[in-house]
């Protein structure tokens, strides 16, 4: 991987900002979460993965709420 670095200024309050050509290669928008992970000599920010994720072949053609019911009615299958 291309490693690129930036250089940002944390303000007072402990936010920093982005820099938009990772923004847009991590498909971060405004709202996404993020996993704040501590590796002793290095902070790591990474997108937090939702259901949507990993919904597979009905990624971008359901809701959240349709995927949880479909995995509801299997689980009911199962039993």
């Amino acid at each position: 991987m291309e490693s690129r670095h930036h250089i940002v200024k944390v303000t007072r309050r402990g936010q920093t900002t982005i820099p938009v050509d990772i923004r847009r290669r991590h498909r971060i928008e405004e709202g996404t979460r993020l996993v704040v992970e501590d590796r002793g000599a290095a902070i790591v920010f990474r997108p937090l993965r939702g259901l949507e994720d990993d919904a597979g072949f009905l990624a971008g053609r359901t809701t959240v709420r349709e995927l949880v019911r479909i995995v509801e009615e299997a689980r009911e299958d199962e039993e």
